[in-house]
């Protein structure tokens, strides 16, 4: 835990809530054990698609659709999301809840491995948000970056591993050890990338938001 838990609980508690449909994934999403993005997290993503009024929204990692959803309530109109999932189980399931919310005209899932789709898409996103495979976060920087206008957002979530990022690699469990050095690399990265301003932010699972410079 990056917060202390009595903080995090006063935070959430001063939350009004989402909508009907979005409370109900998240309610199904907590029963099947799939994760999805913390309240405090939700509230700051929420914040920042109200601030920057994207015309173009990216998602990497779609789970259950319900952080695309979340976004859908508070951007601008007219404004789209792109969101791409690979496994397989879940994509059926975040596409019925599209349609439940009645969103499957402004929200497009599109299946596959991130870093192949990801070359396929045309620019400009200009706001993109990465809750894919965390170890798999530096792999698609450049071609996130490719897709981001001078002026847009990437929004990372997971970056700080519920604190372990600040580990030495040899306090980590052998099996996340190449994920711990990954993600240490893409923060290094977001930091020191002379087109990126980069703001790390200890909420939820630890979260960078990032503006594009040049």
């Amino acid at each position: 835990m990056i917060i202390d838990e009595r903080t995090i609980t006063y935070i959430n508690s001063l939350e009004r809530g989402d909508s009907e449909i979005c409370n109900a994934i998240a309610k199904e999403a907590a029963a099947s054990l799939v994760p999805i993005i913390r309240k405090e997290t939700a509230s700051l993503l929420k914040t920042l698609v109200a601030i920057r009024r994207p015309e173009k929204i990216l998602e990497v990692g779609t789970a259950t659709g319900y952080s695309a959803l979340l976004m859908s309530e508070h951007m601008p109109e007219g404004c789209t999301i792109t969101t791409i999932e690979k496994y397989e189980k879940r994509i059926p399931v975040a596409r019925e809840n599209f349609r439940r919310a009645g969103k499957e005209e402004v929200i497009t899932l599109l299946t596959g491995d991130a870093a192949e789709v990801l070359r396929t898409l045309e620019p400009p996103f200009d706001f993109i948000f990465m809750d894919a495979a965390k170890g798999q976060y530096i792999h698609f920087l450049d071609e996130v970056l490719r897709l981001l206008p001078v002026g847009g957002v990437l929004v990372s979530d997971n970056v700080l591993q519920d604190g372990d990022v600040i580990e030495s690699r040899y306090a980590v469990t052998r099996r996340n050890r190449t994920i711990h050095a990954r993600m240490r690399e893409y923060l290094y990265a977001l930091k020191h990338m002379d087109c990126l301003e980069t703001a790390v932010i200890p909420i939820g699972d630890g979260v960078t938001v990032s503006t594009k410079l040049l």
